[in-house]
């Protein structure tokens, strides 16, 4: 007596829109420029905003702002405030963050071996 194998169901066309749906979220959020290199960045560990400035060349005090403040409002960095003396802001990834750094990592070493350089 034969027997057929058991066919893996095909994904529903409405499982495939919201699959979709979630990875446009996904780049229109974290394509926006430099929210990524931000990410990237403190995934080294928790910094301050001159020292993001200095590691994030060419970007603008005002952009890098506006970007930790999406960041923030994202869920994905948490801005402490050290009351000093003297005063200082530190920016660190959450939990939510961190999730998102083996994604980044992986986009990183694609874009290493398939995409031109600027050289």
């Amino acid at each position: 007596m034969a027997t057929t194998p058991k066919r893996t169901p095909e994904p529903t066309s409405d499982a495939c829109a919201r699959g979709d749906a979630a990875l446009a979220r996904a780049f229109e959020f974290l394509g926006k420029r430099w929210n990524g290199v931000v990410l990237g960045n403190l995934s080294e560990g928790p910094a301050g905003f001159r020292e993001l400035s200095r590691a994030i060349g060419g970007i603008s005090d005002s952009v890098l702002s506006d970007r930790l403040s999406d960041l923030s409002q994202a869920g994905l960095i948490a801005r402490t405030v050290d009351e000093g003396p003297p005063l200082s802001v530190s920016y660190a990834l959450t939990d939510r963050g961190k999730a998102l750094i083996p994604a980044l990592e992986q986009i990183s070493l694609w874009a290493q071996e398939h995409l031109p350089g600027d050289d």
